[in-house]
């Protein structure tokens, strides 16, 4: 009797997949809480310890600039190859968990949470590039769909904290604790993940090719796309809380500033959690109209949407949550295929640099445009504050429309360009 044929092998060693991928993605949301854990209680912070703008701006950036020395410490060290996968989560999650807690012991105008955030983003380097690389165990002609679903996780967890805000009577202690707790609870759940058949070692971290992201022109190009794309992704979820509660106060008049904080909270989580269909849909989309498709369009929503929603402040509700919920959909739903176009693009020898240089420059970035929303409100007011963020995702769209009449597209997707 002969032997099954690859495909029921196939078939086979994927039988456990979505169950453990499922897993995964609820370890991402319950771990990511914390990436946005200080951003969220910044208008009640503000408004209780008169907390300056540039100050409220590291609560986010420092995050981010923590990310980017974390991935690129892990990268140069090789940890993610040194250490098991669930055990480099697992550690992550718990010293990330314990500096956010730290937070609740510290006065909220001191220096020392900036610290305590900047570990978070650190630890962050264990959490999301490592669980993108679990999941690519997993990834078997469905790549962009899987990416796409850790970057849901991703954006569900980031948007969680609004979410606990508001359950917790708008305490924003109750936030910065549940956040600590899920992380724990992510790093202890883990470990019932286990890695499918598809494991690789990572490429090695190569300084010297690092300029083979800008010569080698189609990397290039997704490279610029995005750049464009995190131009605007993070100043847009660091802030738009701030945005809203600003306009619902203004709309709703005085008396009504725990409405205002209470739907503002609701409206937030909302608005960056529904992201998490979008870059779900945008990976199954990707996978099958193409990646610079997917890309081009996403990225001309936003820009609008960034446009336009400033003129939209402090007048309808209705009109205003609607143009920020297509926000949040199209600011997140090209983000995975980004990473896609490299993985597909890349020579094998150079992919954990190539990645690493995306994602280092692209977080570096955010730094200039999360700092830079709080100057122009008070130069331009908010109805203008957010439309600088289109320039990113404009220029994006360019870069992306380049890659698309590029011969090497025909790589991205199966020749789905």
């Amino acid at each position: 009797m002969s032997g099954p044929t690859g495909d029921a092998r196939d078939r086979s060693d994927l039988s456990g997949k979505w169950p453990n991928i499922l897993l995964l993605a609820l370890c991402e949301v319950l771990a990511l809480s914390l990436w946005f854990s200080a951003t969220a209680v910044i208008p009640e912070l503000k408004s209780a310890y008169d907390l300056p703008d540039w100050q409220a701006s590291l609560f986010s950036s420092a995050v981010a600039m923590g990310f980017v020395v974390g991935t690129m410490t892990s990268a140069i060290l090789g940890l993610a190859d040194r250490i098991p996968s669930k055990t480099f989560f697992m550690v992550a999650a718990f010293v990330a968990a314990a500096a956010n807690g730290l937070i609740l012991f510290v006065d909220p105008t001191s220096l020392i949470i900036v610290f305590l955030r900047f570990i978070t983003g650190a630890c962050m380097a264990g959490l999301y590039p490592v669980g993108m690389k679990m999941v690519a165990t997993w990834a078997k002609g469905d790549t962009g769909l899987l990416i796409g679903l850790l970057v849901g996780a991703l954006t569900l967890g980031s948007a969680s904290p609004h979410l606990f805000k508001i359950t917790g009577g708008v305490d924003w202690h109750f936030a910065i604790g549940l956040a600590s707790v899920l992380a724990v609870l992510a790093g202890l759940i883990i470990n019932l993940f286990k890695l499918g058949p598809l494991q690789k070692k990572s490429p090695p971290f190569q300084p010297s090719y690092l300029l083979h992201a800008w010569t080698d022109k189609p990397l290039r190009l997704a490279n610029l796309g995005y750049f464009g794309h995190m131009w605007e992704l993070y100043a847009m979820w660091a802030w738009i809380g701030v945005f809203l509660y600003a306009s619902f106060n203004q709309s709703m008049g005085s008396g009504q500033e725990i409405t205002a904080t209470y739907l503002a909270g609701l409206t937030t989580f909302l608005v960056v959690g529904v992201g998490a269909l979008g870059a779900l849909f945008g990976g199954v989309l990707a996978d099958r109209i193409g990646r610079t498709t997917l890309t081009i369009s996403a990225m001309l929503i936003s820009g609008l949407c960034s446009l336009v929603i400033g003129f939209l402040f402090g007048g309808s509700v209705t009109l205003l949550v609607i143009v920020a919920l297509i926000w949040g959909i199209s600011v997140i739903a090209d983000s995975a295929q980004f990473s896609s176009c490299i993985i597909e693009l890349s020579d094998p020898d150079y992919l954990g640099t190539m990645l690493t240089a995306q994602t280092c420059i692209g977080f570096l970035l955010t730094l200039i445009t999360i700092h830079m929303i709080p100057p122009l409100v008070d130069l331009l007011s908010w109805k203008y504050a957010f439309a600088p963020l289109a320039i990113g995702p404009f220029l994006g769209v360019l870069a992306m429309v380049r890659l698309r009449r590029h011969p090497d597209a025909i790589r991205l997707a199966g020749g789905n360009r």
